[in-house]
């Protein structure tokens, strides 16, 4: 556990440092980044795409196989087998959440399986989950946690949801602008726009909840932070605690191969680029040797596209631009690249990132070093009490 004078945010009961790990897929958040997290008092991650690439016995099974549902049930296995090894590393303390897509084909069973292996908290984003009280009713001690990124996306799951009798119990705002991955925004040239500001979603979001006589929802802002006194800032704005991703990606502890936090640390602002996304929605990476290409081709790419069988055979996304033909959407399969980036494949890889420098420049600190000087201001010249695999 870390200490701090921060005030604390209040989840489920549960007293939690004002931090929160990012879930970071494919495989780039699983146990060991979000076990060490929790274990130091704050809220751990597991991102629930494609965990099987993290257990040599699931991908013997699957890796060459293009049956859907035995791929779909060997990430079930997988996801089960993280949240079972995180919740022991975190050893009781903080929280342990898994990240769900809700535009993933297996969203529903991912988040039954969470709840059945124990997670404390889904969270959800890349799509509004309107139907998540429904999934988890058998869980009531579940948090339920939607991401979103303007008052309006709010303001539909907030009165969808009251009429389930249900509240979420936190809410991710994340700002397009800032943030690595898939984005919140409808459009490329939407992503800067002004009312996805921080300053704005959380003073639009408060006076919702006043119109709708909620006395208090945890609002937890998410996208570029990078220092403690952006921290302070935000936390003055009324969030309740700060979401960070690409820092946490890049720790001793981060899941993926040692090459791939490194690209993410040498990366520079002009390395780092929008484009979109096979899902249909702008996402934020490294222009390494792989998207550059890509990025190239795109447009004739994108004039041929259409529809074809899935190329990894188990369907990952509800609606993919590469598998349903639609040319306005990337022309990849993004699970085969997010797999050749947690593997540290530099040539074939697609490294998402955020927008900000981080927050100790190209070295690849602790856990427990990042959420101290975060909450402290604290840059430690000497070894972190060692994390735990």
């Amino acid at each position: 556990m870390l200490d701090t004078d921060i005030p604390k945010m209040k989840l489920k009961n549960k007293l939690l440092l004002p931090i929160v790990q990012g879930g970071m897929g494919v495989g780039v958040s699983a146990h060991r980044l979000a076990g060490n997290v929790a274990r130091l008092g704050a809220m751990g991650t597991i991102s629930s795409v494609d965990l099987r690439r993290h257990h040599s016995d699931l991908m013997v099974q699957t890796e060459k196989s293009r049956n859907k549902e035995l791929i779909n049930a060997a990430n079930l296995i997988a996801l089960d087998r993280e949240i079972r090894a995180a919740r022991k590393i975190a050893d009781g303390n903080g929280m342990i959440a898994v990240n769900i897509m809700r535009a993933v084909a297996e969203y529903a069973a991912y988040a039954r399986q969470s709840c059945e292996s124990g997670a404390d908290a889904i969270v959800v984003g890349a799509g509004l989950p309107m139907d998540l009280p429904e999934l988890t009713a058998d869980f009531p001690d579940v948090a339920l946690i939607p991401i979103l990124s303007d008052v309006r996306g709010i303001s539909l799951i907030l009165k969808k949801w009251m009429r389930k009798n249900r509240l979420p119990d936190a809410i991710v705002i994340e700002n397009p602008n800032f943030a690595a991955g898939h984005l919140g925004a409808a459009s490329l040239d939407t992503v800067n726009d002004p009312h996805f500001a921080f300053s704005v979603v959380l003073e639009g979001t408060r006076e919702l909840l006043k119109q709708l006589g909620v006395e208090h929802i945890p609002l937890i802002v998410a996208g570029g932070i990078n220092n403690p006194e952006q921290m302070c800032e935000l936390l003055a704005l009324g969030a309740s605690a700060v979401q960070l991703g690409t820092p946490f990606a890049v720790t001793v502890e981060g899941d993926a191969h040692i090459n791939f936090k490194r690209v993410l640390t040498q990366a520079r602002p002009e390395d780092i680029v929008t484009f979109m996304s096979c899902a249909g929605l702008p996402a934020r990476a490294v222009k390494t040797q792989w998207l550059s290409n890509y990025l190239d081709k795109e447009a004739k790419l994108q004039r041929k596209a259409g529809a074809r069988d899935c190329t990894v055979g188990f369907d990952c996304l509800h609606q993919c631009g590469l598998r349903d033909g639609i040319a306005k959407a990337g022309q990849f399969c993004i699970d085969t690249q997010l797999g050749f980036a947690l593997e540290g494949d530099v040539k074939r890889g697609l490294f998402f990132r955020g927008s900000e420098p981080l927050p100790f420049g190209s070295e690849i600190r602790p856990v427990r070093e990042l959420v101290d000087y975060l909450l402290n201001g604290i840059r430690s010249l000497t070894k972190s009490v060692p994390s735990v695999s």
